[in-house]
């Protein structure tokens, strides 16, 4: 089965039946036209970076934030937007002050993030985390927009929806994340046709090498030291959990097409593969690159041509041994509780990620230990079947709702001290 929205290279057609040609080099086209939601996030920040190195390739209609307003209004600044939009009203005052005398345009609110998706940029960076990033992105993809996709919530919560309208609207879905940038650059060395399986690679995270009585006992700053990656707090949970691949598994599910069983999983601790595709023929194409999330959004920015990037170079005599190995279930249950919800569809991935959100912040703030987290997924998943929760949401709303729900039940379940032995 083809993928909906994602373009393909070689001598496939894209998803609209139009073939893949030679792409113009960056330097002939005309600057192109992007809106960036998530704007003072990691991946915002890393965007806003190659756009300043880039300046004559790019013009920025809109940039977001959801309330640092000091620091929205510094990049607004820096890259010339048109328009700057806070999420949180109450910092409206303190973003048109900044901004005054520049002649950007100010606006606040979550309507007004929607209304900045629509705005006419050709390229949109989807970077908004959490499920508040669902109605802008769907927004950018109505309109058949070039979306690099950056939130996570939008395939695992309504992946089914958000290719659908993709496909729909004609709009293009580029992966940001690094492992499903990866695949995107590999399948690109064969037909999607002759594709037998892909592999997302994990760097095991800070508990790797520790046993399940170990990883039980670890507290909120051992989980916060990512071995490779500077990422957020709530990524970097997940990553300690595995739960980050989890969710990952069920992107890529969506995003190229994928049966539960044509995605698999390896842990290979030195992040220098990021993903890989194996073909009928028994070939194996890896992408590689260092831990610099420049290195995908770059890819996404420039395509289907390359532009520069700052990213250090890969020294591979210098790295000497890459090594994988098999994902541990047992010590990592969240990475078995996302393949059952990925293999059960429907709402069970909202489910599943609502849980962890609630689960991943209780543990954050000392309240409940390590393992609890894929204890109270579990239960919520549980409690979530009993509810009906667990069909396919039938609209973008349907799926918030889900997501509302969920998060809803696992508080409960906390209040009521469900995780405790009886």
């Amino acid at each position: 089965m083809r993928p909906r929205a994602v373009c393909w290279y070689g001598d496939s057609m894209n998803p609209n039946g139009i073939a893949s040609s030679r792409p113009i080099p960056v330097a002939q086209k005309p600057a192109r036209s992007v809106t960036i939601l998530g704007a003072t996030g990691s991946v915002g920040l890393s965007t806003v970076d190659l756009i300043k190195r880039n300046p004559t390739q790019y013009r920025v209609e809109a940039v977001s934030a959801g309330r640092n307003a000091a620091a929205l209004a510094q990049i607004a600044r820096d890259v010339g937007a048109r328009i700057a939009v806070i999420a949180d009203p109450k910092r409206y005052g303190e973003l048109k002050e900044a901004l005054a005398g520049s002649g950007i345009e100010t606006a606040a609110g979550e309507a007004a993030v929607v209304e900045a998706a629509l705005h006419p940029a050709d390229w949109v960076m989807a970077a908004i985390s959490g499920a508040v990033g669902l109605t802008p992105t769907m927004a950018a993809i109505e309109r058949g927009a070039t979306v690099a996709l950056a939130n996570k919530e939008c395939l695992v919560c309504a992946g089914a929806l958000f290719m659908r309208a993709a496909a729909k609207a004609g709009a293009t879905v580029l992966p940001v994340d690094s492992e499903h940038n990866a695949i995107f650059q590999a399948l690109g060395a064969g037909r999607r046709e002759d594709v037998s399986r892909v592999i997302l690679t994990a760097s095991g995270g800070p508990f790797r090498g520790w046993t399940r009585e170990a990883i039980a006992k670890a507290t909120p700053e051992q989980a916060l030291r990512h071995p490779n990656w500077s990422m957020g707090p709530k990524i970097t949970i997940d990553s300690a959990s595995m739960m980050n691949k989890g969710l990952e598994l069920i992107e890529a599910q969506h995003l190229f097409a994928l049966a539960p069983d044509e995605i698999d999983v390896l842990v290979h601790p030195q992040s220098v593969v990021h993903g890989l595709v194996e073909f009928r023929d028994g070939s194996v194409v890896a992408q590689m690159g260092p831990t610099d999330m420049r290195v995908p959004i770059a890819h996404c920015l420039g395509w289907p041509a390359r532009i520069d990037g700052p990213a250090p170079r890969l020294d591979l005599a210098a790295l000497r041994d890459l090594t994988f190995e098999e994902a541990d279930m047992e010590r990592f249950p969240a990475l078995s509780l996302a393949r059952q919800a990925m293999a059960a569809g429907g709402g069970a991935p909202t489910v599943l990620n609502a849980a962890d959100e609630v689960a991943v912040a209780e543990f954050i703030a000392g309240r409940i230990p390590f393992m609890a987290i894929p204890a109270l997924v579990a239960k919520t998943l549980e409690a979530g079947a009993a509810r009906g929760l667990l069909g396919e949401p039938a609209s973008l709303e349907a799926a918030i709702a889900v997501d509302h729900t969920a998060r809803s039940l696992a508080r409960e379940l906390l209040l009521n001290n469900a995780l405790k032995p009886s």
